[in-house]
């Protein structure tokens, strides 16, 4: 069977990636997000298993020892992670997976993996950023602030990446997203497994010409 595509999203807090992504997963067959651990706490109307795995400290480090990790970085004061095994089996049953992580976590799988597609969410101006995060409403000033500083630094990464969305008008996004996810399915290599019979039989039939 053919395998499922690795994708990795990344933005700064607040550019709208998790909405984008919860969308284009229920519009799109075979795509699924990997669920991530996380020590950090669950916020109001998160679910365990669902949004992420809520680890403590002691079995992050654990399964960090264990190998357990695709990625993991710490980010915010808490660390996040991608749980191997997980993944792996998503795309040997030839769905496409998307990985939501940040630009360090990025790296770390461009180092182990080939062949990853990588989009960054960029919002249309620092200053709807700002807002955004603070419509929220999960945030104090001084939480808000340090987002803002780290998402520079998130944003100062964007050249890594194979390509580049604003946020602006989320049904645009949305459509650009599905875009990439649908040429990438009809990419040469993955085409040419997918139609070998169909293509013998065209190749074959025209030699009676």
């Amino acid at each position: 069977m053919e395998n499922g595509k690795l994708y990795i999203i990344s933005a700064p807090s607040g550019a709208g990636k998790t909405s984008l992504v919860r969308r284009l997963v229920k519009d799109v067959e075979r795509l699924s997000v990997s669920v991530s651990h996380t020590t950090r706490s669950m916020r109001p109307g998160e679910i365990d298993g669902e949004d992420y795995y809520f680890v403590s400290m002691d079995d992050f480090q654990n399964e960090i020892k264990q190998d357990a990790f695709l990625e993991y970085a710490k980010v915010f004061d808490h660390f996040y992670g991608t749980a191997l095994q997980t993944v792996d089996e998503l795309l040997h049953q030839n769905i496409d997976v998307i990985l939501e992580i940040d630009w360090q976590g990025a790296q770390q799988i461009r180092q182990k993996r080939s062949g990853v597609i990588s989009i960054f969410i960029l919002p249309p101006s620092i200053q709807i950023l700002e807002q955004r995060l603070r419509n929220r409403g999960q945030d104090s000033e001084a939480t808000i602030a340090r987002r803002m500083d780290d998402a520079v630094t998130e944003i100062s990464h964007y050249e890594e990446f194979d390509y580049l969305i604003v946020n602006d008008v989320f049904e645009e996004s949305l459509q650009a997203l599905k875009c990439i996810i649908f040429a990438n399915r009809l990419d040469k290599a993955r085409q040419m497994s997918k139609l070998e019979p169909l293509l013998s039989s065209l190749l074959g039939r025209s030699h009676n010409y």
